[in-house]
């Protein structure tokens, strides 16, 4: 297939505002691709050329864009800019000037995929300049349409508004014309989340294909996330015997280590599948501590003064979450990583072994040491115990505990009742959780925030692969705070309201959207029914906790979330 033919589909993707209609357009386009094709196409959709998890960016700003452009049609800067001053796009920009000059055949999708993939393995000095003449080679051999997604796709910027959830369904219908397969897809993608690798087994095997998917290091699975119970009563009646564990406020960290050619090599990826292993140095010296071949860790990030023996603050830890001066950072904010789970070892599969047997090989795998540190817990049915030592992780200065079903399997996402975070019970006059939320957009400043220009911001949460308004936040925050969100928000304005949010109240529109890249996490006294709030819920008295820059947005709070919190503030008034 050409990227000609393949842009008329991404055309068509977004001009629809239906999921189910983009579901019938990827399938058609699915099953139109060659079986070398369709991968690389899966990539592309997400505006990549590899898996989120390997450390492979284009690393293209807009100004670099803006001078490939000019390059390339032989244009003033200032006219590209000028056009995307109007459009708030420099794809449609791109595409405009494109219009008005000749071009040549255009390329095939590996073509294209292959000059792609060699723009973002450009690197160190003059690389600059060899992406801007890369750019421009493609964008004057190509057509005006494909020229608008050749600039969207580098810049991540491609906002078809679906998720890869939407591509799974897509997978499913290009089988057999539903979403029957749907979840035997959803569940080899949570072991190994590469759609390209998922769609062309699909593609050459049928649903088959899918079927021996399996942990493999360097690939991370996708995290197992806490569900919530209102107390600890409740807790012990749904879950039975419980490990319980301290909720460390750190960063969620999958840890990948084999050791190969008598080299030991190692691998971390955050929950949102991002690749931190440079972020984390002090874990290629983790081997000592390893009695194993190969292994897949789940851990806790942590900030700790080994002075002490205390955790560091979550905002602390954070500045380690960074990609250039890691030496300072890591002088400064020494990590212990928390191990509560293995998911691998020496090539076996224990995703689906209970929990008792994986924390016996655990603790059998892993040396105690000043990295690595198998995270304390207890084993108890007690409600008494349960609340005790609940207590005693509160009094030391952590979150809270997590509650997990003893006999229970990994089992990624959140499902079922395996896995509950317990931070507070019968706390009066505050919500016992937090909710994390997408900022949707803000509004400009009034009285003495005029000079902020931000005022009040929009956040939702998530309904499906859409977003829904659930409260507006004004208040509690500094001043110095206001200018540094305003800084941040610039930086994910869209001129248009995104695809993705839906069900928005013409009370409650901002003045500047926001495309959903930003998630925050509010605190709140209590969540009341909402006539005005798509969610159909509203927080009460909300209140900023923090930006959460190691989520994204397909993690923050559901709808159904809220609505289970809801009913448990009822049940312990």
């Amino acid at each position: 297939m050409t990227f000609q033919a393949f842009a008329v589909y991404i055309q068509k993707l977004e001009n629809t505002p239906s999921r189910n209609t983009m579901t019938e357009i990827l399938a058609e386009l699915f099953t139109k691709a060659k079986d070398e094709e369709i991968g690389k196409m899966c990539y592309l959709l997400q505006g990549r050329v590899a898996p989120l998890y390997e450390a492979i960016e284009f690393g293209i700003a807009d100004k670099l864009m803006i001078r490939a452009i000019a390059t390339a049609y032989a244009v003033e800067e200032s006219h590209v800019i000028g056009l995307f001053k109007k459009y708030g796009d420099l794809g449609t920009a791109a595409e405009e000037i494109a219009g008005a000059k000749k071009r040549t055949v255009g390329y095939s999708i590996r073509e294209v995929f292959e000059k792609l993939t060699a723009i973002a393995l450009m690197g160190g000095e003059g690389s600059q300049e060899q992406k801007i003449q890369a750019l421009s080679s493609l964008f004057t051999t190509s057509d005006a349409l494909s020229v608008r997604y050749l600039v969207r796709i580098p810049l991540d910027k491609l906002r078809l508004g679906f998720s890869d959830m939407t591509m799974i369904d897509a997978l499913s219908w290009m089988l057999v014309g539903n979403k029957s397969h749907k979840d035997t897809i959803e569940q080899a993608y949570e072991v190994r989340p590469d759609l390209g690798y998922i769609a062309t087994q699909i593609k050459l095997h049928g649903i088959k294909g899918v079927s021996h998917v399996k942990p493999v290091v360097g690939a991370p699975i996708l995290a197992a996330l806490c569900q919530r119970l209102p107390n600890a009563s409740e807790m012990i009646h749904k879950m039975g015997e419980v490990d319980v564990e301290p909720k460390y406020d750190g960063v969620r960290t999958q840890i990948h280590f084999e050791k190969k050619n008598k080299k030991n090599i190692v691998s971390s990826f955050s929950r949102n599948l991002e690749n931190t292993t440079a972020m984390y140095p002090e874990l290629e010296h983790i081997g000592k501590q390893i009695d194993a071949d190969s292994v897949i860790l789940d851990s806790e990030a942590v900030g700790y003064d080994e002075k002490t023996h205390r955790v560091i603050p979550f905002q602390e830890t954070m500045t380690r979450k960074r990609k250039h001066d890691i030496a300072h950072a890591t002088q400064n904010v020494p990590l212990r990583f928390f191990v509560f789970d293995i998911l691998e070892k020496n090539g076996e599969d224990l995703m689906h072994v209970p929990l008792a047997k994986r924390r016996d090989i655990l603790e059998h795998t892993i040396t105690q040491g000043p990295i690595l540190s198998v995270s304390p817990h207890i084993v108890t049915d007690s409600i008494q115990q349960l609340r005790m030592y609940h207590a005693e992780q509160i009094a030391s200065g952590l979150e809270g505990v997590v509650v997990k079903k003893w006999e229970a399997v990994y089992e990624p996402g959140r499902r079922g009742y395996t896995w509950v975070k317990f931070k507070e019970e019968n706390k009066v006059g505050k919500l016992a959780d937090t909710v994390d939320t997408v900022v949707m957009g803000y509004y400009k400043g009034e009285g003495k925030r005029t000079n902020f220009g931000i005022g009040a911001f929009l956040v939702g949460v998530k309904q499906g692969e859409s977003f829904v308004t659930v409260t507006k936040i004004g208040t509690g925050v500094t001043d110095e705070l206001w200018k540094e969100m305003k800084i941040l928000f610039g930086k994910y304005t869209s001129k248009e309201q995104p695809k993705e949010y839906v069900g928005v109240d013409k009370t409650v529109i901002p003045d500047v959207w926001i495309t959903p890249d930003i998630v925050v996490e509010i605190a709140a006294d209590d969540i009341t029914k909402s006539p005005t709030h798509g969610a159909q819920f509203a927080l009460r008295f909300p209140r900023l906790v923090r930006i959460r820059t190691d989520k994204s947005a397909d993690q923050v709070t559901t709808v159904g979330e809220l609505e289970t919190m809801y009913h448990n503030q009822e049940s312990i008034r």
